[in-house]
């Protein structure tokens, strides 16, 4: 049976009484996660108990071809339904899952967690086509999706959160469900203290942190250092923060070099010029922008921002992944750096 993603916590949560295995697989490991103990929390309601929940490795199944279906026939020694959590499922364990599903044993049901997994895989054929299992998708959450998941979190709790602080934080969530928790629950902590819960809230629990990080990115682009930009992304993206945040803050941060240019073309002192940004530059900044001045002219500022500006419509409207339209956007402002000009 094939669930669409977008319907993958309904289907959970009203799982039909024929399904005894479920394959939840995808990109969004934290969703994955999300979702595996969403279901197994139908079943038993504590996913730890070791009478009802036994977890196995998917290499486990592979070295011992027997013990899937040993532990699903197996009974519960303090009574009640098992949960058999089959981790890091790998393809060639499909075959096994083919053999159960002809002649299921016990009443267990079983959850199978995955990663990417192909349409043409084994075991994304066999889970998509058996009438006793399910196949559910995860992939990350749009931009809609997590604001709904951020105002509905505020509403199970009571909290307030004004509609323009939602706006603001969406693109500081992050693009895996794992770190888009944690930010809303921050932001719950930070709604305890009552009252509605708005940007500059959002500024202070989330923002520092996040931009701190995305301006190193910016520094080294505009720098022209490829390695620096390499090793600050990666930083950024174990962070989990969201591309659409990273490339509004780097098109922000070409602007002010930009505006700055056209400063010092019209006979402006540089330290004039730099002093009338606002908000100012943390003094730790201050000698990388005014280093990252000598690179730019405003032919290349002006490709710079139309590059940045194509990389968010990318991001919003293909399949492409975000973080790679990101990168490449700004490994080729690096590369315009280096340019004379």
């Amino acid at each position: 049976m094939i669930v669409k993603s977008a319907d993958g916590d309904r289907f959970l949560d009203r799982l039909p009484e024929k399904i005894v295995a479920v394959l939840i697989y995808g990109p969004d490991q934290g969703l994955v996660t999300e979702r595996s103990e969403r279901l197994m929390r139908t079943v038993v309601s504590d996913i730890r108990d070791p009478f009802r929940v036994s977890e196995i490795d998917g290499v486990n199944l592979i070295e011992d071809r027997t013990r899937l279906a040993a532990e699903a026939a197996t009974l519960s020694l303090s009574g009640g339904r098992r949960v058999i959590r089959v981790r890091s499922a790998v393809n060639s364990i499909a075959e096994q899952f083919e053999t159960y599903f002809k002649q299921p044993t016990g009443d267990a049901l079983i959850v199978v967690e995955a990663g990417e997994v192909a349409r043409s895989s084994g075991l994304r054929r066999i889970f998509d086509r058996a009438d006793r299992a399910a196949a559910v998708p995860c992939y990350p959450d749009s931009p809609d999706s997590i604001a709904q998941l951020l105002e509905k979190a505020f509403r199970e709790q009571g909290a307030k959160i004004s509609a323009d602080a939602v706006t603001e934080a969406v693109p500081l969530m992050g693009g895996d469900r794992g770190t888009i928790r944690q930010q809303i629950e921050k932001l719950l902590v930070y709604a305890r203290g009552g009252g509605i819960v708005d940007v500059s809230d959002v500024r202070a629990v989330m923002g520092d942190e996040c931009e701190a990080r995305i301006e190193e990115v910016c520094d080294a682009a505009g720098e022209g250092d490829a390695a620096s930009l390499d090793r600050t992304l990666e930083r950024v993206w174990e962070a989990g923060v969201s591309p659409i945040a990273v490339l509004r803050i780097a098109l922000g941060h070409f602007q002010r070099l930009a505006l700055v240019n056209t400063s010092l073309i019209g006979g402006e002192k540089l330290e004039a010029a730099t002093a009338r940004l606002k908000p100012s530059h943390h003094f730790t900044r201050v000698a990388s922008f005014r280093n990252q001045l000598r690179n730019w002219n405003p032919e290349k500022l002006a490709e710079a921002l139309d590059r940045l500006l194509e990389a968010e419509a990318l991001c919003k409207s293909t399949a492409i992944p975000a973080e790679a339209v990101c990168g490449q956007a700004l490994l080729y402002i690096t590369g315009l750096a280096r340019l004379p000009g």
